[in-house]
């Protein structure tokens, strides 16, 4: 453990900044990865997928609180009402910012949620599935409280060698959840008509890059302003449990493999606790 933070610091140095950048780039390479999956692993079952994903919303769930909300509480400017503060900013800002895009749940089944009562789901017009713009940027907005999460981690840590540790179990469990979202999206993209194989990965890819200049805002801002640092956490707290709640879950649970889904969130809430425990 502490061979990866010394060879980490020794790759970045010690300035907060360029370790967000290099965080963020791991977190992209690990997107990168997933996303070029679909060349040699061209149609994964949906109860595969639906794990896969159960397993990348478990890392989420258990990184928002052991990596984010539990450590802005304890930071000497936190406390609970920052945090709760930042959390629901991130749910109203990612909320707000879904309407104008459509539902990554849209794009992988060809459905939407009615905006009756009911709840029910309508075919999408073809035209719209076909829209690249929209789909990157759908899966982009999904994508950017992890890059923000890990530059605010690197830009807490300023040198404290627990907090450093806190923020490479953040990148190494972000990374390895966005193996399988990178899979995801490519397949996902190939569905909705996007083109061939490498096409499809490719703009798996290009969702997974706005995580590093994101990480490296997160870093700046933390340090511009330090007292803000636990309204950060907070705020990428928030983003990455809506997105969990409102898409993921509900995706992993529409096609009859709650089972398989339950249980990759929880062996990726237990590996995102190893990671936490034996980095921190």
């Amino acid at each position: 453990m502490t061979t990866l933070a010394d060879a980490f610091v020794a790759i970045a140095g010690r300035d907060p900044v360029w370790q967000a950048l290099l965080g963020g780039l791991v977190i992209a390479a690990f997107n990168t990865l997933g996303a070029l999956l679909v060349v040699v692993w061209r149609d994964p079952s949906e109860r595969s997928l639906d794990a896969a994903l159960g397993f990348a919303a478990g890392v989420m769930l258990s990184a928002s609180f052991t990596s984010l909300i539990l450590p802005g509480i304890d930071h000497p400017d936190g406390g609970v009402v920052p945090v709760i503060l930042g959390i629901a900013l991130g749910v109203v800002v990612l909320d707000q910012a879904d309407e104008w895009v459509p539902h990554v749940h849209v794009v992988i089944t060809g459905q939407q949620r009615d905006e009756g009562p009911a709840g029910r789901t309508t075919d999408v017009d073809e035209s719209r599935l076909s829209s690249v713009l929209l789909f990157i940027v759908a899966i982009t907005l999904h994508n950017m409280p992890e890059g923000l999460a890990v530059g605010v981690g690197f830009g807490s840590a300023n040198g404290d060698p627990v907090a450093l540790g806190n923020a490479l179990a953040l990148m190494l469990a972000i990374g390895i959840q966005n193996v399988p979202e990178g899979l995801a999206v490519s397949v996902a993209a190939r569905n909705a008509g996007l083109g061939s194989l490498f096409y499809a990965s490719i703009a798996g890819v290009r969702a997974g890059l706005v995580e590093v200049p994101l990480a490296v805002l997160g870093a700046v801002a933390v340090g511009v302003a330090n007292p803000m640092l636990p309204y950060a956490m907070g705020f990428a707290a928030g983003g990455m449990l809506f997105v969990i709640s409102d898409e993921i879950v509900p995706e992993t649970h529409s096609r009859g493999n709650e089972r398989e889904a339950t249980l990759g969130l929880m062996v990726g809430v237990v590996v995102m606790l190893y990671l936490d425990v034996t980095l921190g």
